[in-house]
């Protein structure tokens, strides 16, 4: 029993060690005073503030323009890699599923290095596109991970049930794997999609002249002193971050509770 206690005192010391910093910087994104350090009384004003600037709006749309050409280009390539490697055999599968799993494991400074120096050896110039292509590269991996972690409760003879009823291999794709592999595929992709929303030091390294976004934004406003406007911005995004788990989470329950009663 006092085990039990200390455990469960451990574990509380822990989730208020991870999650009191997030909110106090919640907190003071709506207190009165500039310096947030002290509670001066409640306001809007820093949102209000945030909702008119023009850079913090262009950052934005760019990390959103990034995010969603790299999460949809890495769906398609993903869920043909996962689909492809489930279904190879040859002596080389374990080391090409190795290869995708590479881009989660290596530190993000040396891919960034790595992404920066073959843009400049190609002649590709750095801007939207370059920052896109690199971030690709690591949401590919998250998506095909995801989907291949789907396909391992798949059973192989639904495929070959749909073939045999007179189903070609395309059809039997999109009527009886697709629709199983989708929820592995919504959960990859929202993954894929925060931590491209999220990522500064690949961004960094690959982005040019008019392709700040958000974290780079947030970043070149911290240089001058931490702002309830930054904080206000953090708050907002830790809120769509949070949104986003749920609403992946509800794909999943969802899909596995119609799966259930089928």
């Amino acid at each position: 029993m006092p085990r039990s206690k200390a455990l469960s005192a451990f574990a509380i010391a822990i989730y208020v060690f991870m999650y009191v910093p997030i909110l106090v910087l919640i907190v003071f994104s709506f207190d009165n005073s500039r310096l947030a350090v002290e509670w001066h009384g409640f306001t809007l004003q820093w949102y209000e503030k945030l909702f008119h600037n023009e850079a913090v709006a262009s950052a934005l749309s760019n990390s959103l323009i990034v995010a969603l050409i790299s999460v949809a280009i890495s769906v398609v390539m993903g869920v043909l890699v996962a689909v492809g490697l489930s279904r190879a055999k040859f002596k080389g599968t374990s080391m090409v599923r190795g290869l995708i799993v590479l881009p989660i494991i290596v530190p993000e400074i040396a891919m960034a290095v790595g992404a920066l120096i073959l843009f400049i050896a190609i002649g590709m110039p750095l801007g939207l596109a370059s920052v896109i292509v690199a971030h690709i590269v690591f949401c590919l991996s998250y998506v095909a991970l995801t989907v291949m972690a789907r396909l391992e409760g798949l059973n192989p003879q639904l495929n070959e049930a749909a073939l045999d009823l007179g189903a070609t291999p395309v059809e039997a794709f999109f009527k009886v794997t697709l629709p199983i592999l989708l929820p592995g595929i919504i959960s990859g992709a929202l993954l894929a999609f925060v931590l491209s929303l999220d990522d500064f030091v690949i961004t960094q390294f690959t982005a040019g002249v008019g392709a700040t976004t958000l974290p780079l934004r947030i970043y070149s406003m911290v240089k001058f002193g931490v702002s309830p406007e930054i904080n206000a911005l953090s708050t907002l995004m830790l809120t769509v971050t949070i949104l986003i788990t749920l609403l992946a989470e509800w794909v999943r329950t969802h899909r596995n509770q119609a799966a259930t009663d089928q």
